[in-house]
């Protein structure tokens, strides 16, 4: 393999210094002051926007343990994007898949970071609605309910939501934790916690491509979880999807089929 040009040698050099700089050499010819500017200003530029796009997570931790987490981050993982905004998707991805978990670590750290994750991915997200024969004001009940792709569903083991300062739970809930993270149309992003009912209701809607109604897909929900009283059901499930509807995790109906 032919030898590199001298100025990528020094690129590599620098870039290596810059993301190591306790054991990879600063390049030759660049004055230890300019490095040290050049250095702390890099870690602080990356510190700073991670702290910004995990705030929980960064609360939870001393300002060694956080700074040892950033370091060991620019140490490692190589990023595949060299969009600074993007940098809070190649961290998520260097906790998921390279950092080793320490003893003193959170055991839902790998699960808040990824709900601290979406809230950017959905707010940054270039899909759009498609609203054209949707009515926005249709009935839930008689024509089919349709989901925003704006809204997205996850299950976590431990109260992500709820995670906080002196909230941090040692153990896994009891069962599964279901969020919705939607996008209104003023491009906020809001949170709400789901029943484990009303997440599969809401994955029937998603993957209803039969054009279901809303009554038909409560009743065969009713039916799949052996609840005998199918017309409760409906009635509850009226009021779920209204909510979920001025949420806007729902854009409205369609005719049915």
């Amino acid at each position: 393999m032919a030898e590199l040009p001298d100025f990528k040698q020094k690129l590599y050099a620098f870039a290596g210094h810059i993301r190591d700089p306790e054991n990879v050499p600063a390049p030759d010819g660049i004055e230890e002051r300019r490095m040290a500017v050049y250095r702390e200003l890099f870690f602080n530029n990356i510190r700073n926007l991670l702290a910004t796009m995990f705030p929980v997570i960064r609360k939870l931790h001393s300002d060694d343990k956080w700074h040892a987490i950033i370091r060991q981050f620019m140490q490692q993982h190589r990023a595949e994007t060299p969009y600074f905004l993007q940098l809070p998707q190649e961290f998520l991805a260097f906790l998921q898949d390279e950092y080793e978990m320490q003893d003193d670590d959170y055991p839902f750290l790998l699960e808040l970071a990824h709900y601290e994750y979406v809230e950017l991915a959905l707010s940054i997200s270039e899909d759009s609605n498609n609203l054209e024969g949707i009515d926005p004001e249709g009935d839930l009940l008689r024509q089919v309910p349709v989901k925003s792709v704006l809204a997205w569903v996850f299950a976590y083991q431990y109260p992500v939501h709820r995670i906080k300062k002196d909230y941090t739970p040692a153990k896994p809930a009891g069962q599964p934790v279901f969020i919705a993270v939607y996008r209104r149309p003023d491009d906020s992003v809001g949170f709400l916690e789901l029943n484990p009912v009303t997440a599969r209701l809401l994955e029937a809607i998603d993957n209803n491509d039969e054009l279901k109604t809303g009554e038909a897909l409560l009743r065969a929900l009713a039916e799949e979880i052996n609840y005998t009283d199918a017309d409760a059901l409906v009635q509850h499930g009226a009021a779920a999807l209204d909510e979920m509807r001025q949420l806007d995790i729902l854009t409205g109906t369609r005719v049915p089929a």
